[in-house]
């Protein structure tokens, strides 16, 4: 599975409106803890084809990271049906990364 790079145009259809659980990483390209976390993430990505992962560069979609209010990245976000599930922030295991999903 692949990691969708999330945009103001397709963050409706991309998050909101996907079939299955949607792991949401907030990130900027400068942050140390984000590129920490990065081999997690892909990990998930690749391991789990029945979580959709996403990642929204904060200083690219502002808009969107304020809209969750994200003020520390990294910030995860795992979301259902278009609701939020649940919210970490800091780098993760991805024991702890899953168990926002509750698996």
């Amino acid at each position: 599975m692949k990691i969708t790079i999330i945009s103001a145009d397709n963050f409706v259809e991309e998050v909101l409106q996907a079939d299955k659980p949607v792991l949401v990483d907030f990130y900027a390209d400068w942050c140390g803890p984000c590129q920490m976390l990065m081999p997690t993430v892909k990990e998930i990505a690749e391991e789990r084809d029945d979580i959709k992962v996403c990642k929204v560069n904060v200083d690219v979609c502002p808009e969107i990271a304020a809209a969750f209010e994200v003020s520390v990245i990294p910030t995860l976000v795992a979301m259902k049906d278009g609701g939020v599930l649940a919210v970490k922030t800091g780098v993760q295991s991805k024991a702890d990364i899953l168990a926002l999903f509750g698996i």
